[in-house]
């Protein structure tokens, strides 16, 4: 471990399988944990924090099953300062060719207030927390929660104990956002000079985006000494979220000239990772977000068109193969055969079976009926909307609308419920309204609707519409997705998504049920 805070390699440790997850709302699957840990070993992710063990047997089963999967990467559990949180850890990730703990405590004033504790208490339960963990591990992580509103004399004593007891990354985390860049270097730079056996760890940054500055805090935190930056996919996470992977990686290989720093990401996967986990969590991606927003490479302004045109150069600062976004957007059709859909979809990232390409085909074709030509943006939402429909409890099979521009609109609506055929009518203010209420006349639930989002997936008066529906059921959150040239018809296939998702959940409570308060897990 020796002088890594002088190496030119960064680290990457991913923590979007973690901290993004406890974005209200961003709840996924077992099996979804599972394909985004694979994406991100495939991509060359150094670290993934894969979950919080004893937050709930889910939790622990993905962390346990990521970690006997992966290939390449280091795969890490997180833990509070206490025994049983660490054992349970040490549980889940031992199976992991390269196990890794991660324990943590808030060392902030406001934070040593939460269990009480005064400044020697703390530290002597710091010591024997990370001597605990290391007795299990090789690999132990230690982060002082909020360490940049600690004070600065105490953060130099619990770092140079956690090192003493067996810590061989140390990580600094800015909980709240609060940091700015200048501060973020002077910090990790007065500890790596100050704190005795620092020149024998890792120095690790973790920021939050609360006032829009967690990438800039990240590099600057490298420039200080820091070799190792967690982030997340699309940045996801608490409140404004994290660190993007994607923004520190980019910026890290287009500005190597003022950051000599490299990491062992393959980028061309950047684009595929990011709409997957998009797609997964609920979240969609802003349209101007760096890197791989839908307009990241996208010029409408008559002078940068005529710039482009002449040299990409003039307004690209980088190729979108290079995060492997597809250099031209084939346009496909309803003449379109299965070998142009295949070779469009692995562009896009999908590696289809045969039996699983017979299927989307279908869609597609179905599709292409209704809509004249068919994007990238189209396929995509294609594939999203074919996912976690194979078993679903609940499954339209009709849905007729009316509108007037006076009075309720009404819903006509035909569901299967475990293969039972029911129907109604309903009517609503407005025709989304109606047909919501369709689906509850004829599945009564008490699940809350939180979210109603639609936003056009690609331009003119036949794009389909992607809706994304979040539903609260007594504090279990569930996120549905869909898509369909009629706003309606996805309207009411997301609704259904969520709720066939919270059925499942429902039936796995016993698994399933949070333990712990994840207000308490952040770090």
């Amino acid at each position: 471990m020796k002088n890594n805070n002088h190496s030119d390699r960064v680290v990457i440790f991913d923590t979007t399988l973690r901290d993004g997850e406890q974005s209200p709302g961003a709840t996924m699957t077992h099996d979804e944990k599972l394909e985004i840990a694979e994406l991100l070993d495939e991509m060359g992710v150094d670290i993934i924090e894969a979950g919080f063990p004893i937050a709930s047997e889910g939790d622990f089963k993905a962390v346990s099953e990521i970690a006997r999967r992966s290939k390449n990467s280091t795969i890490c559990g997180l833990a509070r300062a206490n025994y049983k949180d660490i054992d349970r850890c040490w549980e889940a990730v031992k199976n992991s060719s390269a196990p890794r703990i991660h324990t943590f405590i808030g060392t902030s004033p406001l934070h040593r207030a939460i269990p009480n504790l005064d400044k020697d208490q703390m530290a002597e339960l710091i010591h024997d927390t990370v001597t605990h963990a290391r007795n299990l591990c090789d690999n132990v992580q230690w982060s002082p929660m909020d360490a940049t509103r600690t004070e600065h004399d105490y953060l130099m004593r619990v770092v140079e104990i956690a090192i003493r007891a067996g810590a061989a990354t140390i990580n600094i985390p800015d909980t709240v956002g609060y940091t700015a860049p200048v501060e973020s270097a002077d910090l990790i730079r007065m500890l790596i000079e100050k704190v005795p056996g620092a020149d024998e760890v890792v120095f690790a940054t973790h920021c939050h985006n609360d006032l829009g500055m967690a990438t800039a805090n990240a590099l600057a935190a490298v420039e200080g000494g820091a070799r190792q930056i967690e982030c997340t996919i699309n940045g996801l996470g608490e409140r404004a979220g994290n660190t993007a992977l994607e923004e520190v990686v980019m910026a890290l290989k287009v500005r190597g000239d003022i950051m000599p720093y490299h990491t062992r990401i393959d980028a061309t996967k950047l684009m595929n990772l990011s709409r997957r986990v998009a797609t997964v969590s609920g979240f969609p991606v802003q349209f101007n977000k760096a890197i791989v927003g839908k307009n990241a490479f996208a010029h409408e302004s008559g002078i940068h068109q005529d710039g482009m045109l002449k040299n990409s150069e003039t307004f690209e600062i980088m190729r979108p193969e290079d995060i492997g976004l597809s250099e031209t957007n084939l346009v496909l059709g309803k003449h379109s055969g299965r070998a142009a859909l295949r070779a469009k979809l692995e562009d896009l990232g999908y590696q289809l079976a045969d039996n699983q390409l017979k299927d989307v085909f279908v869609r597609f074709k179905e599709l292409a009926d209704r809509k004249k030509e068919v994007y990238d943006e189209d396929l995509i939402a294609l594939m999203r909307a074919g996912e976690d429909t194979e078993n679903d409890h609940i499954v339209l099979k009709s849905l007729e609308v009316i509108c007037g521009t006076h009075g309720p609109q009404s819903a006509k609506m035909i569901l299967v419920i475990d293969g039972n055929e029911v129907s109604t009518d309903a009517t609503g203010d407005g025709p989304v309204d109606a047909t919501f209420n369709a689906v509850k006349a004829l599945y009564p639930h008490s699940a809350k609707l939180q979210l109603y989002q639609v936003h056009a997936v690609t331009e003119g008066t036949d794009a389909q519409a992607t809706v994304t529906v979040r539903m609260d059921d007594k504090g279990n959150i569930s996120t549905g997705q869909s898509a369909d040239t009629d706003t309606v018809v996805a309207s009411a296939k997301a609704y259904l998504n969520a709720l066939n998702r919270l059925h499942i959940r429902r039936g796995r409570l016993g698994e399933d049920k949070k333990e712990i308060n994840y207000k308490d897990t952040a770090v």
